[in-house]
């Protein structure tokens, strides 16, 4: 890969402005100065330092994220901040994804990635990946009106759509459950607790598939590795 295509993809500023670095000898490959913009480079072998810095490149990354509530699932807004604010070096060089969004007011378990396929396996409908929610009420759980969720409850989506909601476990104490679902429709969760009559005081996504939430706090994010959501003996977190 041409070494100004490289550092520009990495947001080290335009192909221009790479030649301007390179002119000024600001730009070296493995210890020594270089002098033209087309060098091909291999970043997952040469050392490429930007002003004495050395450059992190990974063709994929894949971060687990805590979204804290009142942050927009987007890279830019102009009325309410971003998760990616939180992004910093070296993984805000790189073009990160969403892997299933949060509403505003949501929290919890989000993953980032630039790996365009991990995100279609991670969203795609027929993959029936399990997402468990902590979810707080606004009274006290009379479990014969919740356990309905666990049969199906037909609400709408966003396109006003009717469809069956179904939990695939759930587990609650006084005002709080824990509800495992398998798609991520439109507001899915709030819908599906408003047709037994209740309202959702708070939303906190904790696991995705293998995945867990764990002590990460919020803003904070994790490395993690895509072979975990390949081994399928996935742990009940709560």
């Amino acid at each position: 890969m041409r070494i100004d295509k490289l550092l520009s993809q990495l947001k080290y500023g335009s192909r221009k402005k790479i030649a301007e670095l390179i002119s000024q000898n600001r730009i070296k490959v493995n210890g020594k100065t270089i002098n033209k913009k087309d060098m091909d480079v291999n970043p997952n072998i040469d050392e490429i330092y930007v002003d004495n810095e050395k450059v992190f490149y990974q063709k994929y990354v894949y971060l687990a994220f805590n979204k804290p509530k009142g942050f927009l699932s987007a890279n830019k807004d102009d009325l309410h901040p971003v998760l990616f604010s939180f992004i910093k070096e070296p993984y805000n060089r790189f073009d990160l994804k969403v892997c299933g969004r949060l509403d505003l007011d949501s929290e919890g378990l989000m993953i980032l990635t630039n790996d365009g396929s991990f995100i279609h396996m991670i969203t795609h409908p027929k993959t029936h990946l399990p997402k468990k929610y902590e979810v707080k009420l606004n009274r006290e759980v009379c479990m014969n009106e919740v356990n309905q969720l666990l049969q199906g409850v037909f609400i709408k989506d966003g396109k006003n759509e009717t469809y069956l909601a179904k939990a695939l476990k759930l587990k609650c104490n006084k005002d709080t459950c824990y509800i495992t679902i398998d798609e991520g429709k439109f507001h899915q969760v709030k819908r599906m607790f408003a047709f037994v009559n209740y309202d959702v005081i708070k939303l906190k996504r904790v696991q995705i598939g293998p995945l867990l939430l764990g002590d990460l706090k919020p803003g904070e994010h994790k490395v993690i590795g895509r072979e975990l959501f390949y081994d399928g003996n996935y742990v009940d977190g709560v």
